[in-house]
């Protein structure tokens, strides 16, 4: 069986503080999932609202299917998140709260096959945190370094 990528939003842990880890379905279409198993999806632009009391994913780019015929999908159409009413709620109440937002980071298959998306709440992080996360990136990386030249 090919093995499916998966698409990630890399930026996401630079410029926010991922607090809470929710794991989504998605109302989507049969070409969309599958442009979705050959990767060809981008997540840079995507951002979640709720629209009477449903979570909506928006500016999420599934590329249209090359074999797809007239009815194939528009390529950032809004999809519907799936996620329980319990879910649903307390992600609503989080959200109101100041600063915080809904930030999709991951797109993948669950064993069963299913398209899922990894959603976290996370708060803003600050221009002076993100010096910290480079620096920490960097001073992480001079170790590899190090680490591999006394190695050999």
């Amino acid at each position: 069986m090919e093995r499916t990528k998966e698409i990630i939003k890399r930026k996401a842990k630079f410029e926010y503080h991922l607090l809470q880890s929710f794991e989504a379905g998605m109302m989507l279409k049969g070409t969309e999932v599958k442009s979705l198993r050959k990767g060809d999806a981008n997540l840079s632009d995507a951002y979640c609202h709720f629209v009477n009391g449903e979570l909506i994913l928006k500016s999420l780019f599934i590329a249209e299917y090359a074999h797809g015929n007239i009815n194939n999908h528009e390529p950032r159409r809004d999809r519907k998140l799936l996620l329980k009413k319990s879910e649903l709620k307390k992600i609503e109440r989080k959200t109101t709260e100041k600063g915080m937002s809904i930030v999709p980071y991951r797109i993948f298959f669950s064993n069963r096959g299913l398209a899922k998306i990894e959603l976290y709440l996370a708060q803003g992080k600050k221009s002076f945190d993100k010096r910290t996360s480079i620096k920490e990136k960097d001073i992480k990386r001079d170790m590899e370094r190090a680490k591999k030249l006394t190695s050999n």
